[in-house]
């Protein structure tokens, strides 16, 4: 194996906020480059889009402790190691093909779209489509671990599962996809199912699946779709199997004419086992797009759970939580205590399932954590900071 130079170029374009890192490898003789570029915020930036400069909005601001402040002013630090630049490792990723207005704190605390839990309409529902894992006992248990870790971000709200539903059930629009030859439902059909079901006492409801979804039958996939207004949503999971964009992926089928209403074919349809990769990708996209419905946008300040992502391989770097300027907003219509949230998160990490359910089933796994490790140190550091 030959052995491989890499030098890192550093330039900094201080009246956009960018910083572009150019990395040139040698080997074998060879010269390659690739240009990564970095948002960096001024302080001032920062601090304006946290704290504000409405004299209301700093008020309430300054109700928080001083270790919490110090916490999420940690946002403003440059060599800060808990909130970090946002990075682009290429011309595809969100922030760069989906120019949209930055929200800071103020902007969303004054939005006629900003959504909050109220009396009587403050449950999160999430109703599961089709089969997750092998199993009935893997499915209970992958959704139960959804749950509590919805419970644990969106701390201080309550978190309900609607009795799961088949394809056929929904009775969706569906077909094989033409490309990867997989099994697809029409993400429109579940929305008007949701609708349908949504309990009076809910403040959203959320469908999430393991089937592969499309919009209309121009697209060739979407990975969810979403009615704001509704406060409803549909994602699928399908695409973080590993396998999705290989051959290897077992949910390949023979190209053939499908009746209509035929469901049939999805009896014994191949789901993805469930990975601790898996289970991290899935809370990342859960409580992204729950995010959205109370009016979040997508984050353009700091590396955040509610950046934007194209593809799997931009979604995958995004970290699991959120920055302070997005935890501030959700703290504002949820009124969590935030170093509560930040133990909630750590326990659910730390502990395995209910052990009523356990002791019930006999044949549940223990919860995956390993890709979960980087995301305990930091809310390690993060409770310390607060405690100190």
């Amino acid at each position: 194996m030959h052995a491989v130079t890499i030098t890192c170029i550093s330039v900094v374009l201080k009246h956009l906020g960018v910083q572009l890192v150019l990395f040139y490898f040698l080997s074998r003789g060879i010269c390659l480059f690739f240009l990564m570029e970095i948002i960096r915020h001024n302080e001032e930036t920062l601090r304006t889009a946290l704290i504000s400069n409405h004299k209301d909005v700093i008020g309430q601001y300054q109700k928080f402790s001083p270790r919490v402040k110090r916490l999420l002013e940690e946002a403003f630090r440059p060599d800060g190691i808990l909130f970090k630049p946002i990075e682009f490792h290429s011309k595809s990723d969100w922030i760069l093909s989906h120019p949209e207005a930055k929200q800071d704190f103020y902007t969303f605390y004054s939005s006629p779209h900003r959504k909050a839990p109220v009396p009587g309409k403050n449950i999160i529902y999430i109703q599961t489509i089709g089969s997750f894992g092998d199993s009935e006992a893997t499915t209970e248990t992958y959704i139960l671990w959804l749950k509590e870790y919805c419970e644990a971000f969106f701390c201080s709200l309550k978190v309900k599962f609607l009795d799961p539903v088949s394809v056929s059930q929904i009775g969706c629009v569906f077909r094989i996809n033409t490309y990867s030859h997989n099994l697809q439902i029409r993400s429109g059909s579940i929305l008007q199912y949701l609708k349908k079901k949504k309990p009076k006492d809910a403040f959203c409801i959320v469908g999430i699946t393991m089937i592969d979804l499309y919009p209309e039958d121009s697209w060739n996939f979407v990975f969810g779709q979403a009615s704001l207004t509704e406060g409803m949503g549909v994602f699928s999971f399908a695409r973080y199997d590993d396998d999705f964009y290989t051959t290897n992926y077992k949910g390949r089928l023979k190209e053939k004419k499908q009746a209509p209403d035929d469901y049939s074919v999805f009896d014994g349809y191949y789901t993805p086992p469930i990975t601790s990769k898996l289970l991290l990708r899935s809370c990342k996209t859960l409580t992204h797009e729950i995010g959205h419905i109370f009016g979040m946008h997508h984050c353009q300040w700091l590396q955040c759970v509610m950046q934007g992502s194209n593809h799997l391989e931009e979604s995958d770097r995004r970290p699991i939580d959120l920055c302070p300027i997005c935890l501030r907003k959700l703290q504002c219509v949820i009124n969590f205590d935030i170093k509560e949230r930040y133990k909630a998160l750590l326990k659910w990490i730390e502990e395995d399932s209910d052990p009523e359910f356990l002791v019930r089933t006999m044949l549940v796994p223990l919860k995956p954590m390993e890709a979960f490790k980087e995301w305990k140190e930091w809310l390690l550091q993060c409770l310390r900071l607060l405690e100190e």
